[in-house]
């Protein structure tokens, strides 16, 4: 449910219909824009009576939320959320770049590679530290040693780093040294790390799974608020369907879409949608127009030798010049890289 308010409601009034609100069990979620001001009630809302809100001279109205997700629902912040992790935002006009190795395999190679996407335009850093794959015989990743190499990068140049929580017992090691923990497609539905990241106050980038819904992506991310973490990034990663060329589809429709339905920001990641290094730059170019607030690209120094995902990564020379193209098509969209 959600209450709106009159413009140039006194707060003291507004206090004593959250105060009402909250004595009958409801949390309340507040949105203050330019030209509105709503209470986002969430919680039971059996006790409530419409009427005796409607009746309150200071409310405009009520809107009665039909979808399951609440936090997440765009009604809650109308204008779209900016999530700021150091001195860097996703969302809003911004169109934030993550990049870096699929996994980090070397100090050498994570500084490297760190400060030629730095000097291209990138604002995070990303790579692997803890791999889920699909063998149990393929490469799991440095683990955390691989931390302490993300953390030298991060030291190195200043990107803030991005990387992939697989299980809840590191949750404090991760909330101490990176800034944007990332859920994977693979645990888009482990309700419980949800849970755990959602009692933490540290950015959470939560990829779709490979045969998730829209809805079930949106209820993975409400999860993670209704602990009480609201700063969520959604990323589309692909889907799989019958289609057997790439490795998966990348799902493009879906950022309209979620951007109508949430106000969370939303990027694509073109490398693990199509699994081959030269749809990189057609599929992120193709994210941006469709209204994207980022993407997040594979960059190797040597991918033929990479241990993990090489045929989807590109080179730093490749990524430097669709840097270049994206910050020109930027500028059509009027956002800002």
């Amino acid at each position: 449910m959600m209450i709106v308010m009159k413009s140039n409601v006194e707060e003291k009034e507004v206090e004593k219909i959250k105060r009402k609100m909250e004595s009958l069990g409801c949390e309340i979620h507040e949105s203050i824009g330019a030209n509105y001001h709503l209470l986002g009630l969430v919680g039971d809302t059996s006790r409530i009576d419409p009427s005796q809100i409607q009746a309150n001279r200071n409310v405009e109205k009520l809107i009665f939320i039909q979808e399951p997700y609440k936090k997440a629902n765009r009604l809650f912040c109308p204008e779209g959320s900016v999530i700021e992790v150091r001195d860097k935002k996703i969302g809003g006009n911004k169109f934030s770049v993550i990049a870096g190795p699929c996994s980090v395999e070397s100090e050498e190679q994570i500084i490297s590679i760190a400060e030629d996407i730095k000097e291209s335009g990138a604002s995070f850093l990303r790579g692997g530290a803890f791999k889920p794959r699909t063998s149990p015989y393929s490469f799991q990743g440095l683990r955390e040693e691989g931390l302490e190499f993300l953390k030298a990068a991060r030291e190195k140049t200043g990107l803030p780093i991005v990387t992939e929580l697989m299980s809840p017992d590191k949750i404090e090691q991760f909330v101490e040294d990176v800034d944007v923990i990332q859920i994977g497609a693979r645990n888009m539905q482990n309700f419980d790390l949800l849970k755990e990241v959602g009692k933490t106050q540290k950015p959470v980038l939560l990829k779709r799974g490979m045969s998730a819904t829209i809805e079930e992506l949106l209820m993975a991310a409400e999860y993670i608020m209704s602990e009480g973490n609201e700063e969520v990034i959604l990323c589309e990663r692909g889907i799989r369907t019958f289609e057997k060329y790439t490795r998966n589809t990348l799902d493009l429709s879906a950022i309209p879409v979620i951007k109508k339905k949430s106000h969370l920001p939303v990027i694509v990641d073109p490398s693990h949608a199509g699994g081959l290094w030269w749809l990189v730059e057609p599929m992120a170019k193709a994210a941006l127009a469709v209204g994207a607030d980022g993407i997040m690209v594979e960059v190797h120094n040597d991918p033929a030798n990479a241990k993990c995902d090489g045929q989807q990564s590109i080179k730093p020379e490749r990524f430097k010049s669709l840097m270049d193209i994206l910050k020109r098509m930027a500028e059509i969209e009027n956002k800002e890289i």
